[in-house]
């Protein structure tokens, strides 16, 4: 009789330990079924952003308002590059490895914009090698609008006494430039050549991971497993039992 009990009490045990663990794991499927809807709203959203008609950057009072809603809206400003002040920032693209070069752009307010000009692979890094694309005068820049970068990148933190910039960290870079007035964004310039053809622009690369449905499906998936695995455990024991 005593083993009897402990037979049954062994088998209720297992029996919430399977019902919690059934319960976590379609509470996680569940979550990442909202995820993925979720990140699907997101992405049509960023996409009906970069395919809109191009607008104006926010006005300097709505800079501490820039979030992720703007990241990605299509602007276009107008103003003067400060070509002395550029920045090369480490950059692997389609076209290989080389730089992004960040450019300040002083609009008629007198604020500054950083421009992601596009790529410059890394024998033309010196703006000697390219002096055709270093345009003066009024310029009227079209692209997309771009959210800070401060954690580095390539697994590694800028260094901005040695020059070395490996993500595009707005603030830091205006703060080594001695920028002031300087936008908490930048922009990627879009594909419109530049004379020269250098920097290249348009080589924003918008990508979001969604593989939350595979997520989901791997944990119901799992719960199911437990749920059959112990049906199973059950119908054994009840087998066994004698009469």
């Amino acid at each position: 009789m005593p083993t009897r009990r402990r037979s049954r009490a062994g088998l209720a045990l297992i029996g919430l330990a399977a019902l919690l663990t059934v319960a976590g794991l379609v509470g996680l499927g569940t979550w990442q079924v909202q995820r993925r809807a979720w990140k699907l709203d997101l992405i049509a959203r960023v996409d009906a952003r970069i395919h809109a008609a191009p607008v104006a950057p926010p006005a300097r009072a709505a800079w501490p308002l820039v979030g992720p809603e703007d990241a990605y809206r299509r602007v276009r400003v107008v103003g003067t590059f400060l070509h002395d002040e550029e920045t090369l920032v480490q950059a692997l693209t389609e076209r290989g490895g080389g730089f992004w070069v960040l450019t300040p752009l002083r609009t008629a307010d007198g604020s500054l914009i950083l421009i992601n000009r596009g790529f410059v692979p890394g024998d033309r890094r010196d703006p000697a090698t390219r002096g055709d694309g270093q345009v003066g005068g009024e310029t009227a820049v079209t692209g997309l609008l771009r959210l800070t970068e401060p954690h580095g990148g390539f697994l590694r933190a800028n260094d901005p006494q040695a020059g070395r910039w490996y993500s595009r960290d707005v603030a830091a870079i205006a703060a080594a430039r001695g920028l002031a007035d300087a936008a908490p964004f930048f922009i990627d310039a879009d594909a419109a050549a530049n004379p020269g053809r250098l920097p290249v622009g348009g080589l924003t690369v918008v990508a979001f991971r969604n593989d939350h449905l595979v997520y989901a499906l791997t944990w119901y998936a799992l719960a199911l497993m437990v749920a059959g695995a112990t049906a199973y455990l059950f119908v054994d024991a009840s087998r066994r039992r004698p009469e």
